[in-house]
């Protein structure tokens, strides 16, 4: 056990058949009579949809079948469910009714408007190009403020000022008061720019409708199954969530993406219903890019009051976020609801005033990407440190150091009334000053100087919000005859070593090998849950684990005693076999197994977290500037990690070095842009969608403190997956700053906006600045 168990470097399950070329991805299953879908996709930002003419493509040999938005209405399928939080007015969030296929009107390009299907991939394709579409072209915004505008074109009469949804937080008369009084005062205005989840496998789905059952089987590439089957179940007519059966098979990552029923995978079930055959969708780089959720999208104008002192007195921000035409429900949480959480992140701030609005576009909606909000949050606060401690010349650590919520605080509840159970925040700046050698900065600084280099520092200190509010897990375990132990589980595989943690967890209470255990995920048929998002996956999912295995270890104990007509208090175990103490009377785990019905020990378990936990960790970059040509270089990058007890030490520094990746490319390189008059996706191919590459990684240093277990679970563990993610980006774009402000641009620095390309260095050092997303800007 104490080789495999938890707290152990052991290889992930996962790899080996991934390496092989054996794993299954949905894109990887045919089936017999398998059809062929495509779909057919508006060119149009907005416009209206007068009639479709098919004839041309129904004559294309090997067309099985074409359905369009009209048809899918007439038959009684459902729009999906929207976004949640009211409008200012206390009337329902407002959006469009978000189809499966659009009907009568479309609103971004690339919307879905028709499915063709035939008996390849090829004929569907042909047919697809010879539907014909009459639209009306309507005028279209995808500029967040512009849309907020009078007279801009509306998404839905329901909000004619194109407000999805609006919230308001704190105190904005004690705000007012704090800032008149405050000895200093920054001022930001910050474009957390709209990202693409890219992750290397696109969505695919393969309906298959079973005549004989009643029953559709849905295979495809999702973090949330239950999600999805009942998203399928409650919108497509004639089915249930008994008819319906997801399966979920490898997944080459989510990032956020893959959470939930999207409108393709209803028309692709639909589809399969009506021709009572398997039908197949595999999505190309084109139509991800188009139509799959994207992240982030919001502009903010942010400000910190301090006193003399240096205490900071209050936090005030006014944010627009950009939804896109559909507000989905998480669209709309994550910018107005989840963000505020954490906008005071580990900061004793006792006032705040914030004010979001969700606005209406004509861009692809938005909805989970990592970190879900607290990036975009973290991001302002981090900001708005660094400002402030150049605004009264204070290191920017010790500027952080003096706001930090101190230990003897805990539980500490934050102005958004969100309760933190413990942290040292202090002690995890200190280990990160050190682990990045702050000290020594002025000699690296000197150095590349030297070489004709510009040298940045910058530092985020940090916590996040973790588990989703979904706080229960259901399990399933069972000791089996056969020699194994299979645990069961609703939590999703998605490349992030889940189930190897897992296995850990169970060796930890059976004492056996890794190889007798088996992890199953991604059958509806077998568990049911909220799936893997929101760093919620060994937080809730892990504690099951360990509480339903060891309800089936006490009750193989029980049976174990039974059978060897002693107590169970008489019993010792080790490494599968129990035995009554002092003599060598025994019996093994799976031979108690074997003689039970069925020949197997099974315990279904549930578990509930009693709150979120709350990771939180320093991050230190420093970068290297050019100053001919405004390129950017990660020269080092540091971080000390608070996430709890640790279970798979390579899979969490994986999961940490993996998100700083993430957030690096959203400082450096990443940007989803649309055309703002035509409102043509101008990145829609990663020829014109920059990602990090493999040389932004300079070997990073990451470091963890498990010295301050979580108090909200059963395992005393952290989310770890976004967190990466969240200190990453401000960690980068301060060391910019700071660079040029040490190049001689002062307080001019801050004007720089994600994300931080050469040329906007090149013209930064030229005092060559763009216009910040509020200048000169009604509704600013």
């Amino acid at each position: 056990m104490g080789r495999y168990g938890s707290g152990q470097v052991v290889r992930r399950i996962e790899d080996p058949a991934l390496l092989a070329g054996e794993g299954q991805y949905a894109g990887d299953v045919t089936l017999p009579n398998q059809a062929w879908l495509v779909f057919v996709r508006s060119p149009h930002a907005h416009a209206k949809i007068n009639g479709i003419d098919t004839s041309a493509a129904r004559a294309v040999a090997g067309v099985a079948a074409i359905f369009t938005g009209e048809e899918l209405a007439t038959a009684g399928v459902k729009p999906l469910p929207g976004g949640g939080l009211p409008r200012a007015d206390g009337s329902p969030c407002a959006s469009p009714p978000r189809r499966a296929l659009a009907h009568e009107r479309v609103r971004y390009v690339g919307e879905p408007v028709a499915a063709v299907v035939a008996e390849s991939r090829e004929a569907a394709r042909e047919a697809a190009d010879l539907v014909m579409v009459d639209y009306d072209i309507l005028p279209s915004v995808v500029d967040t403020l512009a849309a907020t505008r009078k007279g801009a074109p509306v998404l839905t009469p329901q909000a004619p000022d194109n407000i999805a949804a609006e919230t308001r937080y704190g105190d904005a008369r004690a705000a007012e008061s704090a800032f008149a009084r405050a000895a200093h005062k920054v001022a930001l205005d910050i474009d957390n720019q709209r990202l693409a989840p890219s992750p290397i496998e696109p969505r695919s789905v393969l309906a298959a409708f079973d005549a004989a059952s009643g029953r559709l089987t849905v295979r495809l590439s999702s973090q949330m199954p239950t999600a999805v089957r009942d998203g399928l179940a409650g919108l497509i007519p004639g089915l249930d969530t008994k008819k319906v059966r997801v399966l979920v098979g490898d997944v080459g990552g989510g990032f956020g993406m893959k959470t939930g029923p999207y409108p393709e995978d209803i028309a692709v079930g639909y589809a399969s219903l009506q021709l009572k055959r398997p039908v197949k969708w595999v999505a190309e780089r084109l139509e991800e890019f188009l139509s799959a959720v994207h992240g982030r999208d919001a502009i903010s104008r942010a400000e910190l009051a301090l006193d003399k002192e240096s205490k900071v007195l209050a936090l005030r921000v006014r944010g627009f976020a950009n939804v896109g035409a559909y507000a989905t429900g998480a669209g709309i949480a994550i910018p107005l609801l989840v963000g505020p959480w954490v906008s005071t992140s580990i900061y004793d701030i006792p006032v705040i005033d914030l004010h979001f609005k969700a606005v209406l576009t004509n861009r692809g909606s938005t909805g989970p990407y990592r970190g879900a909000g607290r990036p975009e949050a973290i991001y302002i606060v981090e900001r708005l440190m660094d400002a402030a401690a150049r605004e009264m010349r204070v290191d920017p650590a010790e500027l952080r150091r003096r706001n930090m919520i101190a230990p003897a605080q805990m539980p500490y509840t934050n102005p958004m009334g969100q309760v933190y159970d413990t942290g040292n925040f202090a002690s995890i700046l200190a280990q990160g000053l050190e682990a990045a050698d702050w000290k020594g900065f002025a000699a690296r600084r000197e150095e590349s100087k030297r070489r004709g280099k510009l040298r940045g520092r910058g530092i985020a200190t940090f916590l996040e919000w973790t588990g989703g509010n979904a706080l229960k897990e259901i399990v399933e375990v069972t000791v089996a005859g056969d020699g194994f132990i299979e645990v069961v589980s609703a939590t999703q595989q998605m490349g992030q070593g889940i189930q190897t943690s897992y296995v850990q967890l169970v060796v930890d209470v059976f004492d056996v090998p890794m190889e007798r255990v088996r992890i199953i995920q991604g059958d509806t048929d077998r568990a049911n849950g909220f799936g893997s998002a929101g760093s919620r996956s060994l937080f809730t999912g892990g504690s099951a684990v360990t509480v339903g295995s060891r309800k089936a270890f006490d009750r193989a104990k029980e049976l174990a005693a039974e059978s060897l007509e002693v107590s169970a208090g008489d019993l010792e175990y080790r490494a599968g076999r129990f035995a009554v103490a002092g003599t060598d009377l025994g019996i093994g785990l799976f031979e108690v197994a074997g003689k039970q019905e069925a020949a197997r020990i099974h315990v279904e378990s549930t578990t509930t977290a009693d709150a979120p936990s709350w990771p939180n960790a320093c991050h230190v970059c420093e970068v290297e500037i050019d100053p001919e040509t405004g390129e950017v270089q990660v020269a080092a990058y540091s971080s000390v990690n608070d996430i709890g007890r640790i279970v798979s030490p390579e899979i969490v520094r994986g999961q940490v070095d993996g998100g700083a990746m993430q957030g690096i490319g959203q400082a450096l390189c990443e940007k989803v842009s649309y055309d703002p008059e035509s409102g043509q996706m101008l990145s829609a191919s990663f020829m014109d969608y920059a990602m990090p590459r493999a040389e932004t990684f300079v070997g990073f240093k990451t470091l963890f403190d498990t010295s301050i277990p979580c108090t909200t679970n059963v395992l005393g563990v952290k989310g770890v997956g976004e967190l990466g993610t969240i200190g990453a980006t401000p960690a980068v774009v301060n060391a910019i700053v700071d660079a040029l402000d040490h190049a001689g641009l002062g307080r001019d620095a801050e004007r720089v906006q994600m994300p931080v390309t050469s040329e906007r260095v090149w013209r930064a050092l030229k005092r060559d600045f763009e216009a910040s997303p509020f200048e000169g800007r009604e509704g600013a």
